[in-house]
């Protein structure tokens, strides 16, 4: 059996994901070891076959997260999926990238502030990942793709690189397959289910060097890949949105507890045609805090005493540095990491 075969068949196997199968190697300590303990059946073995065949036919790569065009924010991230199928040009995954998400039920000013900002970042040589919904997400792919070349957006699909959804969106597909990347974990011709969505938020995140959320409410999956981003130490920006409106919910509660950048345009990003970031470099006020905490944790209390601000003035820069991976919370106060 190849290598591809082998570790498909562990990865296609019943109650088996990215935990499961690192588990499954380590106890066992090979590929050979682990197939002998699962026992697959005979089905399991066609079915992977079957799948390896329908690759080679579409033209689907599997790529191995020890694999060069693995993205590298990605295989950053704890229990990442240990194979991506990948339709398109492959090497759109080496780019950098912006996750991008919100609503799909986006109102036509939030859809051309996404679309606008995604065709800059395209220009920039960013790539633009999104999840090929309607709404917010198809308004990311379309700016990306306004720009010249065919590195400029990654679609993660909830089901096969092969199966598209929403149907709305068939010719968006089609277009990002011969501009970008369609990704996914997901075996191919595998129709989602609900939960899959999940699994396709956290791939968002992590592909994604940094996390742009428009429109969106309150409980909603772009919340939930917010959080992913905010979890995998992405700085996380927000489109504030008028508060009468549910779809502003979501980005309008990050912005008020500080747990997400304010974003007020492209020029957050870029100023006069070049990078900027400036609003992930530590601010005087930052460069305050952080000079104040060391090796022994520090609470909110103290250090607001300790620079002569109230606690709440200092969550918003202790949340920024936390996401820039400078500070790390512990149960009684931050530390430098």
């Amino acid at each position: 059996m190849d290598d591809l075969f082998k570790h498909l068949l562990i990865l296609r196997s019943p109650g088996i994901g990215p935990v499961a199968y690192e588990k499954l190697l380590a106890r066992f300590g090979s590929v050979d070891a682990v197939i002998e303990s699962l026992h697959p059946s005979a089905e399991l073995r066609d079915a992977v076959m079957r799948e390896i065949d329908s690759a080679t036919r579409m033209d689907i790569k599997f790529v191995f997260d020890t694999d060069e065009y693995y993205p590298n924010a990605l295989r950053r991230v704890k229990n990442h999926p240990p194979i991506l199928t990948v339709r398109g040009n492959i090497e759109t995954l080496r780019y950098e990238s912006v996750a991008m998400v919100g609503t799909r039920h986006a109102t036509a000013v939030g859809m051309d502030f996404v679309a606008n900002m995604a065709t800059v970042f395209a220009q920039h040589n960013i790539c633009v990942v999104s999840g090929m919904a309607i709404g917010t997400d198809s308004a990311a792919h379309i700016g990306a793709l306004r720009t010249a070349g065919n590195t400029n957006t990654v679609a993660v699909l909830a089901g096969g690189v092969d199966y598209i959804w929403p149907l709305e969106n068939e010719s968006l597909y089609y277009e990002i397959l011969e501009r970008g990347a369609v990704v996914s974990d997901m075996p191919i011709g595998f129709v989602p289910k609900g939960t899959n969505f999940v699994q396709r938020n956290r791939i968002i995140a992590g592909i994604g060097e940094k996390l742009i959320l428009s429109e969106a409410d309150l409980k909603s999956g772009s919340m939930k890949t917010a959080e992913f981003a905010q979890e995998y130490g992405r700085p996380v920006y927000a489109v504030p949105s008028h508060p009468a409106d549910s779809r502003g919910a979501g980005p309008n509660s990050l912005i008020r507890s500080g747990a997400a950048i304010l974003c007020q345009g492209i020029s957050d990003f870029f100023v006069e045609g070049n990078r900027a970031q400036k609003n992930e470099k530590k601010s005087e006020s930052e460069n305050e805090i952080l000079d104040k905490i060391g090796t022994v944790p520090l609470s909110e209390s103290v250090l607001a005493e300790i620079v002569g601000k109230s606690i709440s003035e200092i969550k918003r820069e202790l949340v920024i540095l936390e996401l820039q991976g400078l500070i790390e919370k512990q149960d009684n106060g931050y530390v430098r990491r």
